[in-house]
């Protein structure tokens, strides 16, 4: 039977990509030899690396305006550390959103002061907090796009007077944004463009070099901008994989086109939450909503064994909630059809029947 993955991370990638992936697994390029296996810096997998980089430019509308895109290790978690390693000299503002801002944070200060520009902590993070006023003279100002754990999701971004840095891990690709607005983004591959492993990092050239520390050369952006994203050995597979499933992205139209699916997605499921009376969703305003991750909880608990079981039954997986949270988190990452939603929808449906 077909699953419907709605994984949090590593999540649903294309069918088409995982058939690609599988092929150069045994036999990549028709080399006779697997991805698995070349040399990072043999002609072919460099090709795929300017492929890659290439591709990310594009989906954002960033080429030829200063960025580069590189492919780094250690996840969203290591540019924790990175983005204030090479940016912040003095203060940094940060958005508190999450958890993975909360992390965020935590490293920041390890390096300078960091102002809290607003927070959503108090409530769990059940929020996106509005009309936050920017300090002036901040090194940058650091926000996450889309919390996975709670299922918020920004829909305006501050004007700062400073780079302003996102972390886009879990909505990547997924939505038209104006991309050239940001100084620096970064995003784990393994919640909506690849597999774990590699980290795409999209930073403009003009706001590195700015700071006094001297900067390890593992962890300095200049260095891997350098020797284009081979400062020590990639990951090949990963980085081979997100590029196939960037070249899939523009197969099915782009951005754009990727966006008008997910919003169907999201309001098919979200038209359900709120019309079904066993059914709540944890996010406080509708607006804030995350089309990425939606978070919801039965209202009567004694229901969680009948709805789990009907869940599986119907092939659903992966929709268990994050501990912090509790309840349910459907994960509705690009490579998730329209049809996988509406199986959880006929699902909550039949869980109201039977009652």
């Amino acid at each position: 039977m077909k699953k419907h993955n709605f994984s949090a991370g590593p999540c649903i990638l294309p069918q088409s990509v995982f058939e690609k992936a599988s092929q150069a697994v045994l036999n990549f390029n028709e080399l006779n030899l697997s991805i698995l296996e070349i040399s990072h810096r043999s002609k072919p997998f460099v090709a795929v690396m300017e492929r890659a980089q290439e591709l990310a430019l594009e989906h954002l509308g960033l080429q030829n305006k200063g960025y580069k895109a590189l492919f780094l290790q250690g996840g969203a978690s290591m540019e924790f550390l990175m983005v204030a390693y090479n940016l912040l000299e003095t203060k940094a503002g940060y958005y508190n959103t999450g958890t993975w801002s909360d992390k965020a944070i935590k490293e920041a200060k390890l390096f300078g002061e960091v102002e809290i520009l607003a927070s959503s902590k108090e409530a769990n993070f059940n929020y996106i907090p509005k009309n936050v006023t920017i300090s002036s003279g901040l090194d940058y100002v650091h926000c996450t796009s889309n919390n996975t754990i709670f299922g918020t999701q920004m829909n305006e971004f501050p004007e700062t007077d400073c780079p302003l840095i996102c972390d886009m891990s879990s909505d990547i690709f997924s939505r038209v944004l104006d991309f050239s607005k940001f100084d620096l983004i970064y995003a784990g591959a393994q919640k909506n463009m690849g597999p774990a492993g590699t980290t795409l990092v999209v930073v403009k050239e003009e706001i590195l070099g700015k700071v006094t520390r001297q900067i390890p050369s593992m962890l300095d952006y200049k260095v891997h901008i350098s020797k284009d994203s081979m400062f020590n050995t990639p990951a090949v597979f990963p980085i081979y994989v997100s590029m196939l499933t960037m070249e899939w992205l523009k197969e099915q139209g782009g951005v754009a086109a990727i966006e008008k699916i997910n919003n169907k997605k999201a309001e098919i499921l979200y038209t359900e939450i709120d019309r079904n009376p066993l059914f709540n969703g944890f996010v406080a305003n509708k607006e804030d909503r995350s089309k990425m991750n939606a978070t919801f909880v039965l209202t009567n608990d004694a229901l969680k064994e009948t709805f789990d079981t009907m869940c599986a039954k119907a092939g659903i997986n992966g929709l268990n909630g994050h501990r912090s949270v509790g309840g349910y988190r459907a994960s509705m990452y690009n490579a998730l059809s329209v049809e996988s939603v509406q199986v959880l929808v006929d699902v909550m449906k039949e869980l109201e029947k039977v009652a």
